[in-house]
């Protein structure tokens, strides 16, 4: 681990690593989500970013819940990679000029925000029940079915109107 972070030795350790390490991250997406919401120009796609804001501030509630369901306070510890994925979505998004294109790569950037948060809850849902904590598996769980359901929202919305639009 690094210089400044409890090395990690068990399950246990790594769970709440994670799980500190996805609690940033949904922080970080609450910042990042209103910049997408203002440069959006698709109405539907403008309020899908708005919806998935509202259900990220909940997600958030939730991590809060399963910390405290553990024993643990609420904490976050730094993620180079939601870091680098919204970094990277700031970048190509401030070089589109044309707008249909630009609602094209706001939504590749927001599906790689999304897989990267299935991976994590999908993880964190496994470890759980493996540490005996289903109650913390079921709250993670429902998390991980809305990060589900976003993704294919934006599947569907790609490939019916946005990248048409683009190409």
């Amino acid at each position: 681990m690094g210089i400044f972070t409890k090395d990690i030795a068990t399950l246990e350790d790594l769970f709440v690593h994670q799980l500190q390490d996805v609690y940033y991250a949904e922080k970080k997406i609450t910042t990042a989500l209103p910049k997408m919401i203002d440069k959006a120009t698709d109405p539907q796609l403008k309020q899908g970013f708005q919806t998935h804001l509202a259900e990220t501030k909940k997600q958030i509630e939730r991590l809060e819940q399963v910390f405290k369901m553990y024993g643990k306070t609420p904490k976050a510890v730094t993620c180079p990679a939601i870091d680098g994925i919204i970094e990277e979505a700031d970048e190509v998004s401030g070089d589109v000029a044309d707008k249909r294109v630009l609602d094209a790569a706001l939504i590749a950037s927001a599906q790689a925000v999304e897989h990267y948060e299935m991976a994590r809850y999908g993880t964190l849902v496994a470890w759980a029940k493996q540490l005996g904590r289903d109650d913390c598996a079921k709250v993670l769980h429902e998390t991980l079915d809305e990060e589900k359901a976003t993704d294919q929202k934006l599947t569907t919305l790609a490939e019916t109107m946005i990248n048409r639009k683009a190409a």
